[in-house]
């Protein structure tokens, strides 16, 4: 039997409330936030899901997310044990994220307000008609 051993996670939904960008005692950029993810079908619900983002990435969420925003998101699923103050054991289950994308278009205002569109378009593409298939070899 083959090893499968792969852990990739695609989400996309809202953030929960605004990124916060912390830094390591070493100086490496960290930021925590959550995600709403609508549940569909019998089940219909939000899911709420803990993310956790480094370096660039932290810093590319903080710059340009804040709470409401849509992202879409990339990165693996990651459980940490530890023990708090009174010496419970305590367990999360998180996404490390390795890529953050927009989802929203720069004229809905979720992303920072920006004002202008995403991209400008002139005029459609002008086509040359081709007057018959017959010539094609294939």
């Amino acid at each position: 039997m083959a090893n499968l051993n792969f852990n990739k996670a695609i989400l996309g939904g809202r953030l929960t409330a605004d990124p916060e960008l912390k830094q390591t005692p070493q100086g490496v950029p960290v930021t925590s936030f959550s995600i709403a993810v609508n549940r569909k079908g019998k089940d219909a619900g939000t899911d709420f899901i803990n993310c956790v983002a480094w370096r660039q990435t932290a810093d590319f969420i903080n710059r340009f997310f804040k709470k409401g925003s849509s992202i879409c998101l990339t990165g693996s699923i990651q459980v940490r044990s530890w023990n708090d103050q009174q010496g419970n054991k305590r367990q999360t289950t998180e996404v490390v994220v390795d890529e953050a994308f927009f989802v929203d278009s720069k004229t809905d205002g979720t992303q920072g307000g920006f004002d202008e569109p995403a991209f400008q378009t002139s005029q459609a593409p002008k086509f040359e008609e081709v007057a018959s298939d017959d010539d094609l070899p294939f």
